[in-house]
């Protein structure tokens, strides 16, 4: 039984701590695996739920945070070098920027047969100086140098690691698209739609729009205010605007509402109607969507966003900026509009088309269901990775697949 360390970054909410859990739990019992995560900012929705709902329980490594710390780093590296000494893993995984660097230096240290590390999105646009920008291309170089293989969640991802920012050969790339439970989104709609909008003042007749995810700079929910404004500036339909999800630009997001002129509730402090609210973090997201009518996506950039594959899983059309994988998951003008990176007048546009006409809704609503149904589920996740360990694993010149299980070591003593 081949063993797999599992590094993930940081276990909030969003597709990374998905995928890692996942693959923690489904790939058992042909792998053995540790999942190993690091700690989370403050501001940061921890996703504990999805490791207990799976009977997972991680080793956490605290010092392993988002921000650069020599200190922590330091530590997090010496920490994970001792686990890697221990489990004496056959195969590194690394999930996302942090614990990529991180693990992958321990694993190269520690001489393990396979390093493999995911992208799940990346930092070499919209988020940094030009100068520091580059300087994480070139440590992504390095480490893509000692590492057996490289995935990508997604077609467009795979160009731009291999042929914008040349972070290795695209040959050395696999495409693994993200694996997620899709039938809960599909069950029992018209019981959980009526859950949320009484919870939240959404009345029959209203349409909800919905932007999942952090309120961080990246997601650009200053672009999702600008476009409400217009869209109620131009249809006598009654909309409702809902942020789910919280941040540290929340502060500013709601400044910018009040500028619009939008009545505005962050509903854990202010629970009433109102034009647009945060409902803050939420944790069903089957029970938010079923409450939706139109999901929306503003971000500068994207790895391939879970909200919108969900989205569609639940039947409900997307507008959402054209970065990362989106054009991966959402087809144009057939699940929903996307539209230029930037332009809330274009988005305005295109969310309504949506709100003004229901038959446009439904049909792209059923399109996305059929589109992501087959292509995302994680028992396909589970298979595509098997196989991608396996094939590196040969590489060694062991036929893992009929390995002997070793004696199970008190590794974390």
């Amino acid at each position: 039984m081949p063993r797999v360390l599992r590094i993930l970054n940081r276990l909030i909410i969003g597709g990374p701590a998905i995928n890692a859990t996942y693959l923690t739990k489904y790939m058992a019992p042909e792998f053995e695996t540790m999942l190993v995560i690091g700690g989370k900012d403050s501001h940061e929705q921890d996703a504990d739920h999805l490791s207990m709902d799976l009977g997972i329980t991680p080793v956490e490594v605290p010092e392993m945070q988002r921000n650069i710390s020599p200190i922590n780093d330091g530590i997090a590296y010496r920490k994970i070098k001792r686990l890697i000494e221990k489990f004496r893993p056959d195969v590194v995984h690394t999930h996302a920027a942090k614990s990529g660097v991180i693990g992958r230096l321990a694993a190269d240290a520690c001489k393990v047969p396979v390093v493999v590390h995911t992208f799940h999105g990346h930092v070499f646009h919209s988020y940094f100086s030009k100068w520091k920008t580059n300087t994480f291309i070139q440590i992504e170089r390095y480490l893509a140098n000692h590492s057996s293989g490289i995935i990508a969640i997604s077609e467009s991802q795979k160009q731009e690691l291999s042929q914008v920012y040349k972070i290795c050969h695209e040959d050395k790339i696999k495409i693994i698209p993200l694996g997620l439970d899709l039938d809960k989104f599909q069950q029992h709609q018209d019981i959980k739609r009526a859950e949320f909008r009484h919870k939240y003042h959404i009345y029959d007749g209203d349409i909800a729009i919905g932007i999942i995810g952090r309120v961080v700079p990246v997601k650009n929910h200053s672009m999702f205010v600008a476009a409400a404004k217009k869209v109620l500036e131009q249809t006598s339909e009654r909309v409702k605007f809902v942020v789910i999800g919280d941040g540290d630009m929340r502060e500013q997001m709601e400044a910018e509402f009040r500028e619009a002129g939008i009545d505005y509730a962050y509903y854990p402090q202010d629970n009433r109607e109102a034009t647009a609210i945060c409902t803050s973090w939420q944790t069903d997201m089957d029970v938010v969507l079923a409450g939706l009518d139109i999901v929306a996506l503003t971000s500068h950039n994207e790895g391939t966003p879970v909200s919108l594959i969900e989205a569609q899983a639940a039947c409900r059309p997307v507008v959402s900026t054209n970065v990362g994988g989106v054009a991966d998951v959402v087809m144009d003008n057939e699940c929903g509009f996307i539209t230029e990176k930037g332009n809330a007048d274009i988005f305005a546009e295109a969310l309504l088309q949506l709100i003004n006409k229901p038959e446009m809704r439904s049909y792209f609503g059923q399109r996305g269901r059929t589109h992501v149904q087959n292509k995302y589920s994680y028992q396909r996740l589970v298979g595509d990775m098997s196989e991608y360990y396996y094939s590196l694993l040969d590489k060694k010149g062991v036929d893992y697949r009929k390995k002997i299980i070793r004696p199970n070591p008190s590794y974390l003593e």
